[in-house]
């Protein structure tokens, strides 16, 4: 949803000729062109989440370097000079760079060069992360990506014993992990709550085996939660849709007692890489 233009930060003269006027900063100059903190980068101007930290690597040519944006904060246009592409804040259209490709630098072989002036660092510290497992991670990363507020879904493992444990050990159903998705997300726009009423609608929580076709322990329904005031969240809306009939077969289980660790880069993003749709998980209003 795009922000109204008064909710927008007054720029500075020198963010007006980078970030209005498609101006440049000199290299080597902006504060976070060495700067590798764990968090997100939102756009100067208006705020909207643009890259994150496991985007950004070290290039050499001056200005921040990101391999990879947040799935649709970043719009590319023809530059003027009718040669390279621009890149603008999707939300605003604030300028934020070029995007250069074939270079090689890492596997995404993609370089967005961007202004740090153009960019406010927000650190890890500043947002919370919430863990649900509900079936195949794909469909679950897919809908929780999507919610206004979720800076960033990621497929991962968590329940398990073995350490740093691959699809494979999961999938030999010997490892105790379950496929979960990390939400990490702004509490000023989304709460606790929200995401945990989606995650009741994008899935099955009666299936005792699995998912839909996916059978097995690893598919299992369950919240990782945080702290006391989690839990509590997540037994009031499992009382409330008991009261409506559903016997519901989702577990509670304390996150502090297991890692979570992040899936193969194939599994990220899956479907909208693919350009296509979870075929075992739907949105059904429960609530």
């Amino acid at each position: 949803m795009t922000n109204e233009k008064k909710e927008w930060k007054k720029l500075t003269p020198e963010e007006e000729r980078v970030i209005l006027k498609k101006g440049t900063e000199a290299p080597y100059t902006g504060k976070y062109d060495k700067f590798f903190e764990d968090g997100i980068y939102v756009c100067k101007q208006c705020g909207a989440p643009l890259y994150k930290s496991s985007h950004k690597f070290n290039s050499g040519c001056g200005w921040p370097a990101f391999d990879d944006e947040i799935k649709g904060a970043v719009k590319r246009l023809v530059d003027a000079d009718g040669r390279r592409i621009e890149i603008v804040c999707a939300n605003c259209g604030g300028h934020l760079g070029h995007v250069f490709e074939g270079e090689g630098f890492t596997p995404t072989n993609t370089r967005h060069c961007v202004n740090s002036i153009s960019l406010e660092f927000i650190p890890a510290s500043k947002f919370k992360k919430a863990y649900f497992a509900g079936g195949c991670f794909w469909g679950v990363e897919y809908y929780f990506e999507k919610v206004d507020g979720v800076i960033s879904a990621v497929s991962g493992y968590m329940g398990g014993d073995v350490e740093n444990p691959t699809y494979e050990d999961v999938c030999s159903k010997k490892s105790g992990h379950l496929e979960v998705v990390e939400v990490s997300y702004d509490p000023k726009k989304v709460s606790f709550e929200s995401l945990a009423k989606l995650f009741f609608e994008i899935h099955d929580p009666t299936q005792t085996d699995g998912q839909g076709p996916d059978i097995g322990p690893q598919y299992l329904s369950a919240i990782f939660y945080n702290d006391e005031k989690e839990k509590e969240i997540a037994k009031k809306l499992i009382d409330t849709l008991e009261k409506k009939g559903y016997k519901i077969a989702t577990k509670l289980i304390p996150a502090k007692e297991h890692k979570f660790y992040k899936a193969e880069e194939y599994h990220q993003n899956y479907y909208d890489r693919r350009g296509k749709k979870p075929y075992c998980h739907t949105y059904v209003k429960r609530f």
